[in-house]
């Protein structure tokens, strides 16, 4: 099997490194609005490399967080009169409703930031005794400069790192920085929001901080894969290999980093903050969650693509095909051999996650059924290989 590593920029082998359970930890949602197209894909992509390593033989603890207190949730729960916690568990069920339509396997843990903070306060504490952050008005930030591979992941430099810090969220002109790059660790109480107390007053846990904790907590020193969306690189990403680092003393904090590629809609990417969204809610009520999860698929996931109304609709036919394929009777003259269709997938997926040439496979497998189905040939085999393939593609029509 192999997987491209954000980290090197290269296709690697991969396999656990203890070579029997895959830690893997995806970077979840910011419940105010969900569940869209661009996240569906990065779940989707994410659900498929679990399956595909249970496939293999290798057990799988998969973390998948939430981060249920974030700048977003307030502003739009102030937008829409709602209480922040209630206004997260409702978009939290919704995302659970919108990804079990998508029959996505839910993670081993999927724990909320906000119910690990006393973990997240024991890192920053270890940090400041490092000399790796520093205390400003109640404030706690990592102090970039103790890093001095900061910026490996991204490879941006260092006019791109501040310009995008502040496009994503941080604010290089605080005036409490040593440098615009240091990010905050812990927020400082702000009038109206929800805080936890801290040995350096009260506040909230920063974005980057929460991830590290999670991670750290539930699969150890160091992980065989976090992934993400593309567009977490950085910051997120950068400064959580910043953090866990220095807090383990180990390195690397993730073995692979694996990126899924943007979707865009009407011109620009999909995503909450610009409004251009197609809810999964939305496109379920017209579309089977198969045809969906094909649509999307048959894009690979490093490669950015534009969102077509019409894209799940084009695939409602292979659904059909496939279920036709695995009901088809069975004749009694020679089997069909399943093998070069099994192969061809499985080699498909187990190099860089191909969904799209699995996804061809899948069609032309199911069509060769159906062929042998009205020539009177066994195809019973067959048709549980192809059972099989559509279960490591996630699929339910196959069942």
């Amino acid at each position: 099997m192999q997987l491209y590593n954000s980290l090197t920029g290269q296709l690697e082998p991969f396999a656990p490194a203890d070579g029997r359970t895959v830690r893997m930890y995806v970077c979840g949602v910011t419940p105010y609005d969900t569940t869209h197209m661009g996240h569906a894909m990065t779940y989707l992509v994410f659900d498929v490399l679990n399956r595909l390593c249970q496939h293999l033989g290798w057990r799988v603890r998969y973390v998948q967080n939430v981060t249920d207190i974030d700048d977003d949730i307030l502003r739009k729960a102030r937008e829409v009169g709602e209480p922040w916690d209630r206004l997260g568990d409702r978009y939290i069920r919704q995302f659970q409703e919108d990804l079990n339509g998508l029959n996505v396997l839910w993670p081993s843990v999927f724990p909320r930031a906000t119910e690990e903070i006393p973990f997240m306060i024991a890192i920053i504490q270890q940090l400041l005794d490092q000399g790796m952050a520093y205390v400003r008005e109640g404030n706690v930030y990592f102090r970039v400069t103790s890093d001095p591979d900061y910026g490996h992941l991204c490879c941006y430099d260092r006019e791109t790192m501040i310009k995008l810090s502040a496009e994503r969220g941080a604010d290089p002109t605080d005036p409490r920085k040593d440098d615009p790059l240091d990010f905050l660790l812990w927020q400082a109480a702000q009038p109206g929001e929800p805080t936890w107390d801290s040995p350096w007053g009260p506040g909230r846990p920063g974005w980057h901080i929460e991830c590290s904790a999670m991670a750290l907590k539930y699969l150890g020193a160091q992980i065989d894969v976090h992934g993400g969306g593309h567009d977490l690189i950085f910051p997120h990403h950068e400064s959580e290999i910043a953090q866990s680092e220095a807090y383990t003393g180990s390195q690397p904090f993730s073995r692979f980093w694996v990126h899924v590629a943007m979707v865009e809609y009407q011109g620009a990417k999909m995503s909450k903050s610009l409004g251009n969204l197609v809810l999964v809610r939305d496109v379920l009520r017209r579309h089977s969650g198969d045809a969906i999860r094909l649509y999307l698929l048959s894009h690979h996931y490093r490669t950015p693509f534009a969102y077509e109304d019409d894209g799940p609709a084009r695939f409602e036919p292979l659904v059909a095909r496939l279920r036709q394929a695995v009901e088809a009777p069975s004749g009694h003259h020679a089997p069909l051999d399943s093998r070069s269709f099994t192969e061809r997938a499985l080699q498909a997926l187990q190099h860089d996650l191909d969904t799209p040439r699995a996804i061809t496979t899948l069609d032309e497998f199911a069509q060769a059924i159906l062929d042998a189905s009205a020539a009177g040939r066994d195809i019973r085999e067959a048709q549980q290989a192809l059972r099989e393939l559509g279960t490591v593609l996630g699929l339910t029509v196959t069942r």
